[in-house]
């Protein structure tokens, strides 16, 4: 009996599947082992599978669409209101079904390959910064002991380094401990270099990359990042919707006739909200382009409230000028005003 939807509950080795005919009662909900899925899913007419967006589904998304199924992937926090009873895989699959009826639901698109791919650049390159922050956090608290202080900072930790290997006052432990940190620091930073020279090598073979790239704040690293997560932003309605996500928008307390907009949202995709975040700091003190309407504008809301505060409206802003050239296919064009 073909099924109007098919709502599976992802795990490593065990899935469980459940499909609905038109009027959504369940006609199966099963459990199948890994080695098992794949064939199961082939037997079935092609009809609309729905599954979380979360551990190995835009996998999964790709290997079903090549079957004939039309997939839809549900953030997750959509799907957890609607899990009746008991927390269980049987229950679990069921909601996803359900939720993805409703009419509002907003899915998510399945991720290519190669978007994966530059995305896992961007997770080990985020895992080599925090070790590189500690290892020079560590080395600031343990040669602070021994009266060692030196300014935060690469170049400083550096230059720390060669001064101790040439004191004669500092202990062959203390020297032998330093070179050993300053040794790991290296490599780190070589890794680094190593991931972002792959980063901007990849970005080639996106035909949306020039576009970001012609923005103000955004480089390759945000760029490719931003390819990575939204693609050409075609998930979205508009770009008020797409800076919501992004959880750079105020939030909102309102009851009945009072409205109070507070601090930003911060929900959605904690690291793409904070590289935008980082290109606005850039456009604030590095931007060349004086006459920029952009950069005047964001000098002029820094004046009045203050530079994080422009920070964070550059960034909101940056994100829905990205939203709109890449539903264009045009490249940003400044827009001088004259002093």
């Amino acid at each position: 009996m073909k099924c109007r939807t098919i709502g599976i509950d992802l795990a490593k080795s065990v899935f469980q599947a459940c499909g609905v005919n038109q009027h959504l009662k369940p006609v199966f909900n099963q459990r199948l082992a890994r080695r098992d899925f794949y064939a199961f899913m082939a037997e079935q007419p092609p009809t609309q599978v729905v599954m979380e967006a979360c551990y190995s589904s835009h996998y999964w998304g790709r290997e079903l669409t090549q079957l004939g199924h039309t997939v839809c992937l549900i953030p997750a926090q959509h799907v957890t209101p609607f899990v009746r009873g008991n927390k269980n895989d049987r229950n679990d699959a069921l909601a996803i079904v359900e939720a993805s009826q409703r009419p509002n639901i907003r899915f998510v698109p399945i991720k290519s390959e190669a978007q994966q791919e530059v995305m896992a650049l961007h997770r080990i390159r985020e895992r080599l910064i925090k070790n590189k922050t500690a290892l020079t956090n560590q080395a600031h608290g343990l040669l602070s002991d021994f009266g060692i202080i030196f300014s935060q900072g690469e170049r400083c930790f550096s230059v720390m380094a060669h001064i101790v290997a040439a004191s004669s006052h500092v202990s062959e432990n203390i020297k032998s401990l330093v070179a050993m940190l300053h040794e790991e620091f290296l490599g780190l930073k070589a890794k680094l270099k190593v991931i972002e020279a792959k980063l901007k090598q990849n970005l080639t073979q996106f035909p949306q990359a020039e576009i970001l790239l012609s923005v103000p704040g955004v480089g390759y690293i945000i760029a490719s990042a931003l390819i990575a997560c939204i693609d050409k932003g075609q998930a979205f309605k508009s770009a008020k919707y797409f800076a919501v996500w992004l959880g750079i928008t105020p939030r909102q307390y309102a009851s009945g006739s009072h409205s109070y907009m507070g601090k930003i949202s911060k929900r959605g995709h904690r690291y793409l909200r904070k590289q935008l975040i980082h290109g606005a700091r850039a456009v604030l003190n590095r931007y060349k382009n004086e006459n920029d309407a952009l950069k005047v504008w964001g000098e002029s809301v820094a004046h009045r409230r203050g530079f994080n505060k422009a920070v964070v409206a550059i960034a909101h802003k940056l994100a829905r000028i990205v939203w709109h050239l890449l539903q264009k296919d045009v490249m940003y064009q400044p827009q001088h005003i004259k002093a």
